[in-house]
């Protein structure tokens, strides 16, 4: 198995902390790790490092080689000429992997995003083991996380729950009957009540051989720039539609399977979404750095260098930024 991080989004969702030239991935929100790191320490659980690529681009280049400096030496890190979303990018990274790494079409490849929170690392791990079985009987794996609120800011997944499609090591394995864009709260709500919707994490495991098959079937237009070295395709890069994996493929393959996971897992894509993963003093604040807080509740601090102080605060975000 092979895994490919995705780490050259520049999201600025969580604006001022995040912003274009230092995005979520570099942030550390929920410890002296950040996102990326944390990424990457999962994954040396199952993998090696000469099993872990991350893609990414010359703008983000140096805060990558210097997150992943203290936890492996030599990463493989492979720079997208130009930004053209997921599709282009899995798909660079799956040409590197045959003509790079000499990997097969038999091997397996695990899709993640550099910026979110998951635990325990434990049960993840197993649930990445077996998507790797699933995947080898020929099926394309998204990892559906069951909502716990009517979330607006995830794209959902809605699956054939009357049928179970794989059933391996005691997980189910449901097909998946559509993808769905991030809703408005009502619609989120009816996914809820439905039952049958899940969050997209935006994972995916997939062999070589069966992602190759699918990007020539429904997106040719990305497979036919795979032809030639990878010296090649880089220079290709630029002529790739601008298109995210879950249109590009997800959409329309009919080998699209979800396995839904049983554990904790955030994409940290909003302030809201900070305040519930951090820890809370007994009034229900959130702090970061060297904070005083006097008759101040249910705020969120997010401190660095500076001394902050709050007096008779409620219901706020406070960001420090250099």
């Amino acid at each position: 198995m092979k895994s490919i991080i995705l780490a050259g989004g520049s999201g600025t969702r969580l604006w001022p902390l995040s912003r274009k030239n230092y995005p979520k991935q570099f942030l550390k929100l929920n410890g002296d790790s950040s996102l990326l790191q944390q990424t990457a320490e999962r994954l040396l659980r199952i993998l090696s490092p000469q099993d872990i690529i991350v893609m990414t681009n010359d703008n983000y280049l140096f805060h990558v080689r210097a997150d992943l400096k203290g936890i492996y030496d030599n990463p493989l890190i492979i720079l997208e000429p130009v930004s053209r979303n997921t599709a282009p990018a899995i798909a660079l990274a799956v040409k590197y992997c045959v003509e790079k790494l000499k990997s097969s079409n038999d091997e397996v490849l695990f899709v993640s995003p550099s910026d979110h929170i998951i635990r325990p690392v434990e049960r993840f791990t197993e649930y990445i083991r077996d998507a790797g079985e699933i995947a080898k009987e020929g099926y394309i794996v998204t990892f559906g996380i069951r909502p716990t609120r009517p979330e607006t800011g995830y794209g959902y997944i809605k699956v054939r729950s009357e049928k179970l499609e794989v059933r391996s090591k005691g997980y189910d394995c449901y097909r998946v009957e559509k993808f769905t864009e991030k809703p408005d709260i009502e619609i989120a709500k009816q996914y809820i009540n439905e039952g049958n919707y899940y969050w997209n994490s935006g994972m995916f495991a997939f062999t070589i051989g069966t992602i190759l098959e699918e990007l020539q079937k429904y997106t040719p237009e990305i497979y036919r720039n795979l032809e030639g070295n990878f010296k090649e395709v880089v220079s290709n890069f630029v002529n790739m539609p601008d298109i995210s994996i879950d249109y590009a493929v997800m959409a329309k393959s009919d080998r699209v399977v979800t396995l839904p996971l049983d554990i904790y897992w955030d994409d940290i894509g909003s302030w809201d979404s900070v305040y519930e993963v951090l820890e809370k003093d007994e009034k229900g604040n959130v702090k970061t750095g060297d904070v005083l807080n006097i008759d101040t509740k249910d705020t969120l601090i997010i401190g660095g260098r500076r001394f902050i102080s709050t007096i008779g605060l409620e219901g706020l975000l406070i960001v420090e930024t250099d």
